[in-house]
């Protein structure tokens, strides 16, 4: 993971991972996704973990719905842009500055619902692996995992993408129950749902 250019992308408001989610079809595929771990439950539904939450688009959306939401990036600039999403949405949202391959011990445990919506897919393989630990520990026995991935191409500046096998081989205990198409550009982009072994 490279911290200075996600940093400049940041700041030059280069955010591809966020652009997608608004483009197209992508918000009634993100919100049907939402829709489905809520299913059957009354709010508040539970906790939930955005790992590398930009500017707080998802955690907002999540909060909104009667999620407890955290939301962890280590780029600060993203963290002050969230905070006065989340401030602006009237919602009330953890945010914490921190590495998804390191998180910070105030995350805490016990999360039904972790998304990663444009982290894992610009890690190397040992970072991939650190995160999914990481994961591992955070999340509830029940936990959904949802991820939005670029799929494997070079793109210069623009993480390297991800595969469904890729993501199986960090995420040893979990097993990916569907996989969507979210986007066709820059990717093509997935959304992949992810449950642990045993949890289907």
């Amino acid at each position: 993971m490279n911290v200075l250019r996600y940093r400049l992308l940041h700041g030059l408001r280069v955010r591809p991972w966020e652009n997608a989610a608004r483009r197209g079809d992508s918000p009634r595929i993100l919100g049907s996704a939402f829709d489905r771990e809520q299913e059957g439950l009354a709010p508040p539904f539970g906790r939930a973990l955005d790992l590398g939450c930009g500017t707080g688009i998802h955690s907002v959306d999540l909060a909104r719905r009667g999620w407890q939401v955290t939301g962890v990036d280590f780029v600060p600039g993203a963290i002050r842009s969230a905070r006065a999403r989340s401030d602006a949405a009237g919602v009330q949202i953890r945010w914490l500055v921190g590495d998804v391959t390191d998180l910070p011990a105030e995350v805490g445990t016990g999360y039904k619902l972790i998304l990663d919506f444009g982290a894992f897919h610009g890690l190397t393989d040992p970072q991939r692996h650190a995160e999914a630990r990481q994961v591992d520990t955070v999340a509830a026995g029940d936990a959904t995992l949802l991820m939005v991935a670029f799929a494997p191409a070079k793109r210069g500046p623009l993480p390297r993408g991800v595969s469904a096998a890729d993501i199986t081989a960090a995420f040893s205990g979990w097993e990916i129950t569907d996989d969507s198409l979210l986007a066709p550009w820059p990717g093509p982009i997935h959304l992949y749902r992810l449950r642990r072994t045993g949890s289907l």
